[in-house]
């Protein structure tokens, strides 16, 4: 598993526990080799990003009860892929995102200028 930094240097903080997030389930945006998608930027998703990521592929609203996936709503955080947050800040619909828990490797994606303009803090 790739080391606990996040974007700004420091330790890299817990995104969500419920709903429970990450590629791991442990609630961090960690990331490692079989984690083709790259789960690494805490958001906090809005109905616009949601929409956006339906729309593209990838229907985040729909509970999946045999996986244990609840379907997010509004407000909830989770730790996206770093290639669709970049899709969606290109298209003007970005989830804001939780520095504190977005993982560094999301800078290889994403500007931290562009995460910056984008930065709420943690819990909602």
């Amino acid at each position: 598993m790739a080391d606990g930094k996040n974007v700004l240097g420091g330790e890299l903080a817990p995104c969500s526990k419920d709903p429970l997030t990450g590629f791991y389930r442990d609630g961090c945006c960690r990331t490692g080799p079989e984690d083709r998608g790259l789960h690494i930027i805490c958001t906090r998703v809005t109905d616009e990003f949601l929409a956006f990521s339906k729309r593209t592929g990838n229907d985040l609203s729909t509970p999946v009860p045999q996986y244990g996936f609840p379907g997010l709503k509004d407000g909830d955080q989770w730790c996206v892929c770093a290639e669709r947050w970049k899709e969606a800040y290109d298209a003007g619909v970005a989830a804001p995102v939780v520095l504190e828990a977005t993982h560094v490797s999301a800078l290889e994606f994403v500007s931290l200028d562009a995460l910056k303009k984008h930065a709420v803090k943690g819990s909602p």
